[in-house]
């Protein structure tokens, strides 16, 4: 992958984890300030709980894409962005494109979903 391609994508990618950041550090905010809300009424202890849990469902999904933007950051300085990391092929651009955090080529990816593939943690 050329130079300017890689410089776009790692100004992508800082801008979506500067983005995820913030959303983390605001969602987990927000879910301790649940926490401080002093309900007595049963319905209202309810509803302050199942905020809770979408926050903390809603957080946990937000730092998994963050870790996956960060690991893909971590790929372009070691120079093996765009290369899937199960069997090395190049990724295509248009996927890269569209998930620029990718760690799988298409093929991969498929076989990753249907469980025939051991993940890696790269």
């Amino acid at each position: 992958m050329d130079k300017k391609k890689l410089d776009a994508f790692k100004k992508r990618l800082e801008t979506r984890q500067q983005e995820l950041r913030r959303i983390v550090n605001r969602t987990q905010a927000d879910g301790r300030s649940a926490d401080e809300d002093s309900t007595q009424d049963i319905a209202d202890r309810a509803a302050s709980s199942y905020n809770k849990e979408f926050l903390f469902s809603q957080s946990n999904n937000e730092r998994q894409l963050l870790q996956m933007v960060e690991k893909a950051l971590a790929r372009i300085r070691e120079g093996s962005f765009g290369e899937c990391i199960h069997c090395g092929k190049e990724i295509n651009a248009k996927r890269l494109e569209a998930v620029p955090w990718t760690r799988h080529c298409i093929e991969c990816q498929e076989k990753a979903e249907n469980g025939m593939l051991e993940e890696a943690s790269r």
